[in-house]
Parts: C-alpha cells; structure tokens; sequence
C-alpha cells in the first residue's frame, strides 16, 4: 500500500532527507520518498500504519503535515 503526505516547510535537500530518515522510522514503513518540488512525500508501507503515526513522524522531524491521501 502506498500513500502520499503534502508536507509543509521542505525547502531544502536535508529537508527532504529529514522527513524520509524520519517516516522511515515508522514501523511498517518499507520506503519513504520525499520530493521538493511537489511538497510531498510518497510512503511505501509494508503493514498498517495509522495516519496519526505518520503525521507523528513528519511533525516530530520539524515540518507540518496538510493531508494524508
């Protein structure tokens, strides 16, 4: 299963960097992919995880979370 963050105040590469070293942290998360550009990150999960777990992670690395798809 696959999902899609929008992510507020990337602005750099060690930001992008920050939200994936952090997503990926999440148990049950196999991959993370922020992209700049888009202001979003695409999240490969690899059992359930909550939405909550997932804007937990984003916002405890420093960025604001404004929809999970």
């Amino acid at each position: 299963m696959k999902k899609t963050i929008s992510i507020e105040g990337m602005n750099c590469g060690h930001c992008t960097a920050s939200v994936e070293k952090a997503l990926r942290a999440v148990p049950g998360v196999s991959d993370a992919k922020a992209d700049l550009a888009a202001k979003e990150a695409s999240v490969t999960l690899s059992d359930e995880v909550t939405d909550t777990a997932l804007a937990a992670a984003v916002t405890g690395a420093g960025f604001k979370v404004k929809g999970i798809r």
